[in-house]
This record gives structure tokens, C-alpha cells and sequence, in this order.
């Protein structure tokens, strides 16, 4: 039988503690450190649950989830990270993760039941503090009327991400909303000629100056197509390096983004860094688009793979694009949907013509080829996006990707 020590949780809290968090442990030493420093945080309601034996589920018989969980597993953690992932996704709660995890194998797993993070030990104050503050602000974020965050990647070189990233934002600016299109291609973006503007600011001018942004100065910094549509990204002859951004800089941006637009498009390199992991951390809908051979059909599942089992990034936020989909193909969707555990696909017709005279112009599809089959297809695909608004749930964490990337700190 389960045996449990928890700390009185009332069913209605004071406003300023509304935000319940649950300490789950078999070791009472460690429940007790961990209790004493996130009491610390005075917006939390902090209960304690030591488990003694029985269940491995740490959310096992509780009458009322909390809105928050920090577990600090034991030496049974393949269990109860197991338990946590027979939990609908829905009903499981934000996540932190400390113990005796097996770094590759644990964490992925932990990544699947959907942490946010994890400690190690002995676990240092600050970075529990700052691991729950994150928690809280990206909760209240999400309560709030912030925009959708949308990103774009290739799966191979050349097909087709920015394309797809233009063309989406201008759609979203018609339809969903004010609209920022984002690009993230440091050093060879082109947002900029597919739209035919001439920025007179850099994403790295706005990154420097984040800290003193606020809505009014990111709208003036960035170059405006229509008053729905402004675009952000680099200048001609200006070369800017992934290790000149810090991680801070990109989190304040896109956080002052969501709070500026209905709408965020990021247009990213076609790379695994720092930069576009914070990215798809915090995206609602990444698109990864593909074209129909065999070596774009092995890098997408690459990429697929990697998206999934070692960043985390969850399924329902995850969409295949095939671009210049040709229904005579060798490589049929059937085949991509089986290879990359997609059961849906979006589809853009082989409209090359169309295509290379719009990208040739700057006249993004819609304003060139309204009746196209390629506009007709975008068209859908933003209104699938608008009638699709979900909350993120952000299932990739940062000691993750430095894992994944070997240890590489560009903080």
C-alpha cells in the first residue's frame, strides 16, 4: 500500500499562491532540501508527498493534480518515469526531474514524460529557483493572450523551408493576425529578398538591445511589408555567428515577440544548435518540410528522429510538408508518413513556375497567383494552423540539447 506524507493542500488557495506544486520522493532527506528551497518562491504552494512503497506513479490516487511537479527519482526511475507516461499528455503536469537518472536513457525518458528539466545532484539552489521561475512564467505566459510561435526547418538543404516560412507569415497577417516573420539564418538568411525588403535594422541590433525593448521599439526595429506583416532577420554584408547570440538574448526576443504578435514564424537553419533548439523548445507547430527522394526521405528521418527522441519535441507539435509533392513519385506518401511515424501530411503542388516568379519578385503567392494550386494548398494549411490553436507544451529542455550537442555551452 502506497504510504504518503503530503502536506496540507487546501481546494482553494490565496491568489497569490494559486500555483500548487508537488515534491515527490522516497528519500525524506532529499524531499526535505528540495521543500526548503522552493518554499522560497512565494507564488508556490509547495506539498510534499515521501513515498515509501507501493506505486511508482508519483501522481498516484491524488484528488486534485498539481500545477506543478518536481520528482526526485530513486533508484527505481525507469519505473516512475514510466508511470508518468501512462498519463494522458493532457493531464500530466509541467515536470522537473533530479536523482540518480542514467543520463542517456533516463533522460530521454524523462524528455517523453514531458520534463521541462533536469537537476543534477546535489542540487544547487539557484538553479532550482531559477528552474521553477521559468515554470511559473511560462504558465502564466500561456494563460495570457500571447501569440502562436511557429517554426519552419528543412529537412534537406533547398526544400523548401523559407518558402513555406514567407509564404505562411503572409497568409497568418491576412487572416490570423499581426504577424512577425523571424529569421534565424544567421549568416545566409533570405527572408528578406522573398519579400522584397531592405532591412535597415538586424535581428542582431534587436538581440543586442533586447533588455531595453519593449513593444513599440521591436515594431520600429523591424522592416514592415504590410501593418500586419514586419520581418526581422539580417542585413547584406553583415556577418553574424551563432556564438555572438546568447541564449538569454533569444528568450527575451521571442517572449517579447509572443507578447508584441499574434504570430511568430521563424524561418531556421537547417541545424541542430542552441539557438534553434531554444526555438523549437517554445514552438506551437514545427514544420518540417521535405520533397520526395530517397536521400530527403533519409535526412527527414533523421531529423524527425532527433526532434523527437532527443530534444522532445512532441508529436502533436510536430507536422511533415511535402513541398513539390508529384502524386507519380517514386517515394510516395505513404512512404514518408511510414518512415517518419507520420500519420498526416500536409502537401504544396510542384508549381515551379509559379513559384520562381514569385521568389524572383517578392510578391509573396497569395498577391501573385491567387488561383494556384500551390496558393489554394498554403491557403489551407494556414487556416488548418488558425483553427488549430493549442497551448505549447514544452517538452525539450536545455541540459538535453548541451548533452546532445556535447557538452557545448554558448551561454
Amino acid at each position: 500500500m502506497l504510504k504518503s506524507r503530503e502536506t496540507p493542500m487546501p481546494s482553494s488557495a490565496p491568489s497569490k499562491q494559486g500555483l500548487r506544486l508537488l515534491i515527490s520522493s522516497r528519500d525524506a532527506g532529499a524531499l526535505q532540501h528540495l521543500q526548503s528551497i522552493s518554499q522560497r518562491i512565494p507564488s508556490l504552494q509547495v506539498n510534499t508527498r515521501l513515498v515509501s512503497n507501493g506505486h511508482t506513479d508519483p501522481l498516484y490516487g491524488l484528488e486534485q493534480m498539481p500545477d506543478f511537479l518536481l520528482l526526485r527519482v530513486s533508484h527505481l526511475w525507469r519505473e516512475e518515469l514510466a508511470a508518468l507516461l501512462q498519463h494522458p499528455v493532457q493531464d500530466r503536469p509541467p515536470l522537473l526531474v533530479c536523482g540518480p537518472l542514467d543520463e542517456r536513457e533516463g533522460m530521454r525518458l524523462a524528455m517523453q514524460a514531458g520534463a521541462r528539466d533536469f537537476l543534477p545532484e546535489p542540487v544547487v539552489a539557484e538553479e532550482l529557483l531559477a528552474a521553477l521561475g521559468r515554470m511559473v512564467m511560462e504558465t502564466r505566459s500561456s494563460s495570457s493572450s500571447g501569440g502562436k510561435l511557429v517554426a519552419v526547418m528543412n529537412a534537406k538543404g533547398g526544400s523548401g523551408a523559407t518558402l513555406l516560412a514567407c509564404n505562411l507569415a503572409h497568409q497568418l497577417s491576412a487572416r490570423g493576425g499581426n504577424t512577425l516573420l523571424l529569421d534565424l539564418d544567421l549568416q545566409f538568411g533570405s527572408v528578406a529578398h522573398y519579400l522584397d525588403v531592405l532591412p535597415t535594422h538586424s535581428h542582431v541590433e534587436v538581440l543586442q538591445q533586447i533588455d531595453e525593448m519593449d513593444s513599440v521599439a521591436l515594431r520600429g526595429f523591424c522592416t514592415h511589408f504590410s501593418p500586419t506583416l514586419h520581418v526581422l532577420g539580417g542585413r547584406e554584408n553583415e556577418l553574424c555567428l551563432p556564438l555572438d547570440v546568447r541564449l538569454e538574448q533569444l528568450e527575451a526576443l521571442l517572449q517579447l515577440a509572443r507578447s508584441t504578435y499574434d504570430w511568430v514564424v521563424v524561418d531556421l537553419p537547417r541545424q541542430i544548435d542552441h539557438l534553434t533548439g531554444t526555438v523549437l523548445e517554445q514552438a506551437d507547430r514545427v514544420y518540417i518540410v521535405v520533397q520526395q527522394s530517397l536521400s530527403h526521405l533519409k535526412d527527414a528521418s533523421r531529423l524527425a528522429r532527433i526532434l523527437r527522441d532527443e530534444l522532445g519535441v512532441r508529436g502533436e507539435h510536430l507536422q511533415v510538408v511535402v513541398n513539390r509533392y508529384n502524386k507519380a513519385a517514386p517515394i510516395s506518401l505513404r512512404d514518408i508518413g511510414a518512415s517518419l511515424r507520420c500519420t498526416e501530411l500536409q502537401k504544396l503542388p510542384n508549381d515551379f513556375a509559379v513559384v520562381s516568379q514569385s521568389q524572383n519578385t517578392g510578391i509573396p503567392l497569395e498577391l501573385q497567383a491567387p488561383r494556384a494550386p500551390i496558393t489554394l494548398a498554403l491557403r489551407e494549411l494556414s487556416q488548418e494552423l488558425i483553427g488549430n490553436q493549442t497551448d505549447s507544451g514544452q517538452g525539450l529542455f536545455k541540459r538535453a540539447l548541451s548533452r546532445f550537442l556535447g557538452g557545448v555551452n554558448h551561454a
